[in-house]
């Protein structure tokens, strides 16, 4: 059955997923630079506010390539200790190329835990070549666009990464009600919304009629 992601920002975006019938949230903070780690204290709001997953976004600095690894490996650590078990990461080099180093420094912390690679994908120097390799990686969903420009830009991508799934495709990033009964065709079972379920943007929260109506479309 095909699900949707929600992205939830506080314990309150959270109960309104929930509330609309998202099947999973990622947990991040700081939408201005694209989604960070959030804190211990949100991630336990969050965990005794709802019963759905949580997968927790590891990212501690815009762009690509983490801004101190080795704290948040730390922070990894602390969010295995209050509860976690799925989590969102995913780096690039210089080259923009898939950062497996790094990725697998930080999935050290890890082991046990599902995961999903975000889109890093989307920005890397070839979107197949990236898949390839994240097929190694050990994640059990990739959360992609098929392009830096979103899904509009993507969609024949993702049309041709479906196909070569596992790991799941979880489509997101400009992804449109519109977009969803193409996708669905096209063997896609993964939904991944943030704005889209927000009626007044990042600045406002997630509303849960918006959520149930994203919902239906996936029936």
């Amino acid at each position: 059955m095909p699900i949707l992601e929600v992205i939830a920002l506080t314990a309150k975006d959270a109960e309104a997923a929930q509330e609309g019938g998202a099947h999973r949230l990622e947990l991040v903070a700081d939408m201005a630079s694209d989604g960070l780690t959030p804190s211990v204290a949100t991630f336990k709001e969050v965990q005794q506010a709802v019963d759905i997953p949580v997968r927790v976004m590891l990212r501690d600095a815009k762009g690509f390539a983490p801004g101190n690894l080795k704290q948040l490996r730390r922070q990894a650590w602390e969010l295995r200790e209050a509860g976690a078990t799925e989590f969102v990461l995913g780096f690039l080099d210089a080259e923009d190329e898939i950062d497996e180093g790094v990725t697998l420094n930080l999935l050290a912390e890890l082991e046990g835990c599902a995961w999903t690679f975000h889109r890093a994908l989307d920005n890397s120097a070839d979107v197949f070549r990236s898949w390839a390799i994240v097929q190694t990686l050990g994640c059990d969903t990739v959360l992609a666009a098929g392009s830096a420009k979103g899904v509009d830009d993507g969609i024949e991508n993702l049309k041709k990464l479906a196909a070569q799934s596992p790991p799941a495709l979880l489509v997101g990033g400009g992804l449109q009600q519109r977009h969803v009964a193409e996708l669905l065709a096209a063997g896609v079972t993964g939904f991944h919304v943030g704005s889209a379920v927000r009626p007044d943007g990042w600045a406002g929260p997630v509303s849960a009629a918006s959520v149930r109506e994203w919902v239906n479309r996936l029936v």
